[in-house]
């Protein structure tokens, strides 16, 4: 702590040390080429980095190392998805915690003096109780961006899959329903062509914009509905107001953060703004959307069909109404799962913690 009250970096401070220490009296009559081992490095600072649940960040196709290099690492595939005395014994005295969707909680807090940074390999950080870690002095950062690309491109996906069921229709060929069929061809859903159809974004930021353009490029009209309208989103979309919205979109993508005035905003009452048979997609927030009203309107047909990547509890509960609704597809919130962008997590997270080191802390979220 001493270190990071002064004007230099923990790392620096080490990389000085062993100058004066060590090589100065040998080379005092020249200039020294110094090779400092990450592993010295780790051994001076004593810094504990704790990976509460690594798994999914890195289930083996990426490499730890970058983080191992600025400290002594333990990485856990998993702890807690709910708060457990675990959570506080395998932080013990960490200095720094790195966790997706473990909680930390008050009580976490407390049982660990010597955690100052908790930094998320995701961009929600709800788990943790951030404005208590602020009143203790820890620091909490996140990653802000990393899978623009990749979740625009899976809502795109989720609704392609909803017009054309293309996984059950490649099933049923596998099942031999193509090889003994009367006719030479065969659907058992509608197919739906949307070139001229319009689709409604509700948060039209870089993930929202995404999805607009290659809705856009398929032929759609775009129509946006977001707090702080932008240049680039003019040139996608137009904006208006979401009752608007609701009214004329043949479908719906939601693309906003969480807040508490839009918690279940996809409720009976906005559902019935809704056109009949429109198409809700979310692979957002699963707090975004009324469960239950969702389920009731697929049953109708109020709603044609939705496409979904989150749901409010995750883990899915055996008892959501969702799992009994028809023309609903649900996958297990991997909208962010591409290599790609899971590498700039992991990069972000290493560059979060380089930054606390340095004593300029970047990506805070409770300053």
């Amino acid at each position: 702590s001493l270190v990071r009250n002064m004007a230099i970096s923990p790392l620096r401070f080490v990389f000085h040390i062993k100058i004066l220490s060590h090589f100065w009296p040998k080379y005092k009559n020249g200039f020294a080429i110094l090779n400092i081992r990450k592993q010295n490095i780790k051994e001076e600072l004593g810094m504990k980095i704790v990976v509460l649940d690594g798994y999914t960040e890195n289930p083996g196709d990426l490499s730890w190392s970058a983080l191992e290099a600025l400290g002594d690492v333990t990485v856990y595939d998993r702890t807690s998805y709910v708060d457990a005395p675990i959570i506080a014994e395998r932080i013990g005295d960490a200095e720094v915690v790195i966790t997706n969707k473990t909680p930390i909680t008050k009580e976490t807090i407390d049982k660990c003096p010597n955690m100052k940074l908790i930094a998320f390999l995701a961009t929600g950080y709800n788990v943790a109780d951030y404005n208590y870690a602020k009143e203790k002095g820890v620091l909490v950062c996140n990653v802000p961006t990393y899978g623009t690309a990749c979740v625009g491109q899976y809502a795109i996906a989720l609704l392609l899959e909803v017009c054309h069921h293309i996984g059950h229709h490649a099933q049923t060929v596998k099942e031999g329903k193509w090889a003994n069929h009367i006719d030479w061809c065969y659907w058992d859903y509608p197919l739906i062509e949307l070139d001229g159809k319009t689709a409604g974004v509700i948060g039209f930021g870089r993930i929202g914009q995404t999805t607009g353009r290659i809705a856009k490029a398929m032929g759609m009209k775009v129509l946006a509905y977001d707090l702080y309208p932008n240049d680039s989103g003019k040139a996608i979309a137009e904006y208006v107001d979401l009752d608007t919205l609701l009214a004329q979109s043949d479908v719906v993508f939601l693309h906003c953060n969480l807040t508490a005035d839009n918690e279940k905003m996809i409720n009976k009452a906005n559902i019935a703004k809704m056109k009949d048979g429109a198409i809700l997609i979310n692979n957002s927030r699963g707090q975004l959307i009324d469960e239950q009203d969702v389920t009731d309107a697929l049953k109708s047909g109020k709603l044609a069909a939705a496409g979904l990547d989150v749901v409010y509890t995750e883990p899915i509960k055996a008892d959501n109404p969702l799992l009994t609704a028809p023309n609903c597809i649900i996958t297990p919130h991997m909208s962010w799962g591409a290599k790609e962008a899971r590498q700039r997590i992991m990069d972000i997270t290493v560059d979060n913690v380089k930054a606390y080191l340095d004593g300029s802390p970047i990506n805070v979220v409770n300053k």
